[in-house]
């Protein structure tokens, strides 16, 4: 498909595309209003075509908000998100969103409908988190609705999704992570719980760690690869979400050794069922070489917490653990943030900002006493 642009005015451009000939030779063509500089008119040309290109029709007149979902989640979400953030968007959408507002045409949908849609999905008992999850979906898919030409402005902009109450999480004391451990020395899964509390990883980065990740010699892990459950595609390995995810940790010397030993059984363990070793790079598997399933974790940790008499944890907590166990022995935020592969410090100093008050006392409390010691001498005589 062709396009070229035409200056009408001083900062008003008209786009003229073709979009090929009918049945009966006649040729067609849309004609589109722009105001700005050239460069700005021929980047909106482009889009345009590009979405022409992708099935998205230039006239929007009769399109529903329904068909501009489907359209963009196979055109845009399939292609340029990972699968499990495409899954992610393709569930809000088809259980929440288009079932209620799905046949409203597009250039029709106004604030209210939106606004509408979430009071319906809460009083559904949809929780707000779920709901905030629905607006943030369906603004970035109206955000391409605004790039492609079919929508003048995001109607989410102008709407509030209801407030999310921060659900805090819940982080094992020193002395509870280590009664944990202790009941997870008898699980088949023990070694997996213990590198979890030691470091932070997440439950896909650890079911995606392989043996060449893990250099013994220098005590270190290298993070790059995910192992995650895709609906329609069973379990796949996966690149880590973000740049910042894929890092390198060091790890303790019992880490260390744990890990040494256990390869050494892994080994044993597959030549005894005749299995070849080096088949299979992943650390945490069967021993015929299968991998884990996430689930299965999640099932045997909420046993051994239940034997060990510690209540509401989940398998995730063990990475707060490790994160709040560093920040009270007073690990500085950014190495912490670098060690759970967050995107930034900010994420890390909000997620366990509830800490930070009594650490504060702590910190002034030693800068007193650091003061006292330097002065020697009782601060009523100085002034």
């Amino acid at each position: 498909m062709n396009g070229s642009v035409r200056r009408r005015s001083k900062n008003s451009w008209e786009l003229t595309i073709d979009l090929g000939r009918d049945s009966d030779g006649t040729r067609n063509r849309k004609y589109v209003s722009v105001k700005g500089t050239k460069s700005q008119a021929q980047q909106k040309l482009r889009e345009l075509v590009s979405a022409w290109d992708k099935g998205v029709p230039l006239d929007p007149s009769n399109v529903t908000v329904g068909e501009f979902l489907g359209n963009w989640l196979s055109d845009y979400a399939d292609i340029n998100t990972g699968p499990r953030t495409a899954e992610g968007y393709r569930q809000k959408i088809e259980l929440h969103i288009t079932p209620n507002i799905g046949t409203i045409r597009l250039k029709k949908l106004a604030p209210q409908h939106v606004q509408n849609l979430y009071s319906q999905l809460t009083n559904k008992g949809l929780s707000a988190r779920s709901v905030t999850h629905c607006h943030r979906v369906l603004k970035e898919a109206l955000k391409y609705a605004v790039k492609w030409g079919l929508l003048a402005w995001n109607v989410c902009d102008a709407v509030s999704p209801p407030r999310a109450v921060r659900k805090e999480m819940k982080a094992m004391t020193f002395e509870e992570a280590q009664l944990f451990l202790t009941t997870a020395a008898k699980s088949p899964y023990g070694v997996f719980f213990f590198v979890s509390t030691y470091t932070g990883m997440r439950r896909s980065e650890l079911l995606g760690l392989r043996w060449s990740s893990i250099d013994l010699d220098r005590g270190t892990i290298s993070i790059h690869e995910t192992l995650q459950r895709v609906t329609g595609q069973g379990l796949k390995t996966l690149p880590t979400k973000t740049a910042s995810a894929r890092r390198m940790i060091p790890v303790p010397k019992d880490v260390v050794t744990l890990l040494t030993g256990f390869r050494i059984k892994q080994q044993q363990d597959c030549e005894a069922i005749g299995v070849p070793w080096e088949q299979s790079d992943l650390v945490f598997r069967h021993p015929d070489l299968r991998p884990f399933h996430p689930d299965t974790l999640t099932h045997a940790f909420a046993d051994v917490v239940k034997k060990a008499g510690i209540s509401g944890v989940r398998l995730h907590d063990l990475r707060h653990t490790h994160a709040s166990l560093m920040l009270r022995e007073h690990v500085d935020p950014k190495t912490i943030s670098a060690r759970l592969g967050h995107s930034s410090v900010v994420i890390t100093l909000d997620t366990y900002s509830h800490l930070l008050p009594g650490m504060q006392e702590e910190a002034i409390e030693r800068f007193s006493q650091g003061m006292d010691e330097a002065r020697g001498e009782d601060p009523a005589t100085i002034f």
